[in-house]
């Protein structure tokens, strides 16, 4: 092969690896319902 198209394939290899390593997203999920507490233990059946 030529060196051009050694240069554009590696160019065009080298543009892939590095779009394809920026697509790290983070996703933060926010639960419309509050967490609900779990009643406390009164004693009431001993």
């Amino acid at each position: 092969m030529s060196k051009s198209i050694k240069l554009l394939a590696m160019v065009g290899l080298l543009a892939a690896v590095a779009a394809c390593g920026q697509q790290e997203e983070e996703f933060v999920v926010i639960d419309p319902e509050p967490i609900s507490v779990e009643p406390a233990y009164t004693g009431k059946y001993k």
